[in-house]
């Protein structure tokens, strides 16, 4: 397969990238290339090439016309109408020669690519084109949204190439055959401000990161000795933020919570890691005026001895300044405004360093992957600082957070990350046989604990699934879309072809590509009718007992809360939506998930919605579950299962009664159960 990516930002080169050399030249060019170096490592990978541009005033790397990485990998560079280096604000006036030079350049060769991957907005308008001239399909990775970015940033910066930026990232969820994105907030919070958002075309892929670095990192004497010239006490616990200093990073933020709390000063000293430079006066304005402000701020609360902001560092000394705050007991701080996904904390993470992250992006799934910190408003000095000081007061938790973290070593890996990428590219260049057969039987299960919790189990389900004629499979599930596909695209589970997420409030078919899915519009308005999702907040704020999940687990068609696990407070719930007039279906699993829903919608009706859109009688489905969310869909179909490893009570409730219990536990159950019940339907049959 040959992959070509399309990249203009930043000053890009195969090899020692000097991160940091302008405001572009960051993250986005270390997960292309370590995305590049896990592909060609791959069998599938048969050739790739970097197309990106090239600009006077940087030295000779930036104009070689072509650059061979390896046998596998080059980087081709065009030049453009403007000779010199341009910030991704202004690259929509190169778009026209860019993308006429690429399609000179594929046209010419003797090997087409089989696919387009465009990184950044800018380069999904030059994929686009490509595939109008030469129908050559593209996917898209934004790594950073324009809409999200506007929003944080004050409004006198909110202005600058914004409207080119976000029409290119309409276009681009518009016609990618597929959106990679790197977490979940960034799949079901941040694209959804688009007028072009269709979830069922966006995957989740987080990065992987190279972490043996980091893993096990070892004090450094040049970092020691580095501290040592801005510390009047070296030895204290370190707060310790590694960050290019743009607005976006929100820096200045981190040394006003610490310049404003005398109890976290005396708790921790602040070493802020912030690039390198010569002069500030030689840096890009943006990180000039960033240096200068993070300067006035230091001096504004006479922080001299406790705060560290060296000048220049190497990259083999970043590990040395985790392990420095690490052996000291410290905290790693990413306050940023918006942070995509966050490779400095995995990397933190990897070394034991308990984190403080904002609560906007990426962070959210690494912490709640983790488990090893605490999100935070970033625009919160209080909240910052309250944060820090609550891990650097508790010991256990301190202990808890440092041993969570290596959780991301074995998590965010860039074979995983490669495995499931390769897979979905493959499949939409060549795309898989889909069966003309009319389905004449559907299984749907719920998937954690019925379908995955089991791998030798699951693996037999995917054997058996493949030799299935004429049975239509889908899954039902409290996860939203993006959350399930990612469980079982990693667990390589057969493709369903029907999606049931979010409690049965969200209903997905797959395309005819076989890769991306489609959201069925006519279910969401079958059950909005009668929805009241603020008047069900507002009677909730009220009931004692109950805590709001995350924002990532809120949905348009579903409130999602913990519990304290008391039947009593189901019961309180259910009676203070009655009593205000609110229509809902309450929904407890598990003593600790409770979610709410319109009153129409449960797995157990969505279930019904497909059984009647393939045209298939009762008799002809089986579903399968295991927990107290899975009772309505159990209940509404007699052919219906339930695997050995049942919790909420399921095996002995009254109105399960016709369900088969199976012997076997997760997916070997469901197996179990669809055989019981067609040897029952045959034997009947034979009766009759």
């Amino acid at each position: 397969m040959f992959v070509l990516h399309v990249a203009l930002q930043g000053c890009l080169r195969g090899n020692n990238v000097e991160y940091g050399l302008t405001t572009d030249t960051g993250g986005h060019i270390r997960y292309l290339l370590d995305l590049v170096d896990a592909c060609r490592n791959e069998r599938q990978a048969e050739r790739i090439v970097i197309a990106t541009r090239a600009f006077e005033g940087f030295g000779d790397d930036y104009i070689k016309p072509v650059e061979i990485v390896d046998e596998t990998t080059r980087i081709v560079r065009f030049r453009t109408t403007h000779p010199g280096y341009l910030a991704k604000e202004d690259l929509h006036t190169e778009l026209d020669s860019f993308s006429n030079a690429l399609i000179e350049h594929i046209a010419a060769g003797g090997t087409r690519p089989d696919i387009l991957h465009a990184h950044y907005a800018d380069a999904a308008v030059v994929a686009a084109r490509v595939e109008d001239a030469l129908g050559i399909p593209f996917v898209f990775t934004g790594h950073s949204l324009g809409k999200v970015k506007q929003k944080a940033l004050p409004s006198c910066e909110a202005d600058r190439g914004f409207a080119e930026r976000i029409a290119a990232e309409e276009l681009a969820l518009a016609r990618a055959s597929l959106v990679i994105a790197s977490s979940r907030d960034e799949a079901e919070l941040q694209y959804k401000a688009y007028r072009n958002y269709d979830p069922g075309k966006i995957r989740v892929l987080p990065p992987g990161s190279d972490l043996k670095a980091f893993r096990g990192a070892a004090a450094s004497p040049v970092v020691e000795r580095e501290m040592a010239r801005f510390l009047a006490e070296p030895d204290k616990p370190v707060i310790l933020a590694i960050a290019r200093p743009v607005a976006k990073k929100n820096l200045a933020g981190l040394i006003e919570a610490y310049g404003q709390s005398e109890a976290l000063q005396a708790a921790a000293n602040l070493v802020i890691v912030a690039g390198s430079r010569d002069d500030i006066d030689a840096l890009e304005a943006d990180m000039a005026a960033n240096l200068r402000e993070l300067l006035r701020l230091i001096d504004r609360y006479d922080l001299y001895g406790k705060v560290a902001y060296p000048k220049s560092h190497r990259g083999e000394d970043i590990p040395g300044y985790y392990a420095y705050a690490r052996d000291r007991r410290g905290v790693f701080v990413n306050p940023a405004f918006n942070e995509p996904f966050g490779l400095t904390l995995l990397e933190a993470a990897a070394v034991g360093l308990p984190l403080v992250a904002t609560d906007s992006g990426g962070p959210n799934d690494i912490i709640e992957t983790c488990g090893n910190g605490l999100l935070v408003d970033p625009r919160d000095a209080d909240g910052i600082a309250d944060a820090l000081l609550q891990i650097f007061r508790n010991g256990e938790m301190w202990d808890c957070f440092s041993a969570s973290g290596d959780r991301a070593v074995k998590t965010y890996d860039w074979e995983r990350h490669v495995t499931r990428y390769h897979g979905l590219v493959h499949d939409l260049v060549r795309p898989p046989e889909m069966s003309t057969q009319r389905a004449i039987q559907l299984l749907i299960s719920d998937i954690d604990n019925t379908l995955v919790g089991s791998v030798p189990h699951l693996h037999a389900f995917g054997n058996w699934r493949r030799v299935q004629e004429n049975l239509a499979f889908g899954v039902a599930t409290g996860r939203s879309f993006h959350s399930a596909m990612a469980v079982l695209e990693q667990q390589d589970v057969p493709r369903p072809e029907v999606m049931i997420t979010s409690v049965g409030s969200e209903i997905y078919t797959l395309s005819e590509n076989g890769v991306s899915y489609e959201q069925d519009e006519g279910w969401l308005k079958a059950i909005a009718a009668n929805w009241q999702r603020s008047a069900v907040e507002r009677v909730l704020r009220g009931v004692s007992g109950l805590t709001p999940q995350a924002p990532l687990e809120q949905r348009d068609f579903k409130l999602s809360y913990f519990s304290d696990g008391n039947h009593a407070t189901v019961e309180r719930v259910r009676t203070a939506l009655q009593e205000a007039g609110v229509l809902a279906s309450v929904i407890h699993s598990h003593r600790r998930y409770l979610d709410i829903l319109p009153i129409k919608a449960s797995k157990g009706t969505a279930v019904d919605h497909v059984r009647r859109r393939y045209g298939l009688p009762e008799s002809s489905v089986f579903v399968a579950g295991d927990s107290g969310n899975d009772i309505e869909m159990l209940q509404a179909i007699p052919q219906s299962i339930i695997v050995a490893n049942y919790s909420d009570n399921l095996g002995k409730l009254p109105a399960l009664k016709h369900s088969y219990i199976a012997s076997s536990t997760h997916a070997a159950g469901i197996i179990e159960g669809v055989l019981h019940f067609r040897n029952k339907a045959k034997a009947a049959g034979l009766a009759r």
